[in-house]
Order: C-alpha cells, then structure tokens, then sequence
C-alpha cells in the first residue's frame, strides 16, 4: 500500500485509514482484533495499516485522558500576550521557553492585535497568579498581558469528536 503525501506533509487517508483513527481517538486501547471487526477488515489489514499511520506521523502516540476538574484544576484562563519583538528569532525563544511551563495547556501564534493566545489551567486564581508573576511574564520578549478568566467550558472537543 503506498503512501500518498501531498503538499505540507499532508498524507493521503482513505475510508479506511479515517474509520480506524476515529476509532482510535476514542478508544486508544482497543485490541487489533476488535479494530479490525468494527472498520471490517481482516486482522492483517488492519496492522499494516495501523502500522503504516504510526510510521508516516499520523498517529503520534497514545494517551490517557483525564478530568481537569476531578483533578482540581478546574481554573481556566486565556492570555493574550504582546511581544516586544516579532522577528524569527525571538518568536523562537519565545516558543521554546513558554513550552516548558506544565500549567500552559495550548499556545497559539495568532493573526491578531496581539501575538500569542495561551491557555493556563491551575488550581486556583492565586495559582495562576503566581504562574502569571513568576513565569508567564518573565518569557523572553514579553511586553504586555490580558488575562480573560473562563467561567465555564460550554464545549471543549478533541480531534475525536472531529474525525
């Protein structure tokens, strides 16, 4: 079976591939054989084609998912945050630092008034206070804040709920 990968690194998926990763993405733990019945294929099929996806990056892994609010970290936060500088390399420096803060769920660089949109999950406000004081605003280039606190998710959905 060759691999079609078109502009962007895009790869080619047919029903097939497509049926066995909206599968996956919401039961990660399922036994081939299973996958196999329920996308119907034989067995065989199914593993090259299971292994085909892991080696062209389309499956990157397998996780748990958890619950944010039985974890108690149920205080979500959306900052904007304005760069003093722009170029290559302080958007580099920027990146590599802000992605080694645990608190920080999901970093966008926008096409905005302002550069990058992050959301911060903690505990607590005085948590993402002190995330905020000691580690968000010390990031490489940051010249300024806006912090907008989410009262309550309505709808949040992963790529298994688009597939």
């Amino acid at each position: 079976m060759a691999v079609n990968v078109g502009i962007k690194g895009q790869v080619d998926l047919d029903w097939f591939d497509r049926k066995i990763l909206s599968v996956l993405a919401s039961d990660g733990r399922i036994p081939v054989t299973e996958l196999a019945q329920r996308i119907g294929l034989s067995k065989s099929p199914t593993q090259a084609r299971l292994k085909r996806l892991e080696q062209t990056g389309v499956i990157t892994g397998y996780k748990a998912l958890f619950d944010p609010i039985r974890l108690g970290l149920d205080h979500v936060s959306f900052v904007e945050v304005r760069l003093s500088d722009t170029r290559e390399k302080a958007l580099a420096a920027f990146n590599a630092a802000v992605s080694k803060i645990p608190q920080i769920e999901q970093v966008h660089l926008m096409a905005a008034n302002f550069d990058y949109l992050l959301k911060v999950r903690t505990q607590n406000m005085n948590d993402y206070r002190i995330v905020m004081a000691e580690q968000i605003s010390t990031l490489p280039y940051v010249s300024s804040t806006s912090t907008y606190v989410a009262m309550q998710a309505v709808k949040e959905t992963t790529l298994a709920d688009v597939m």
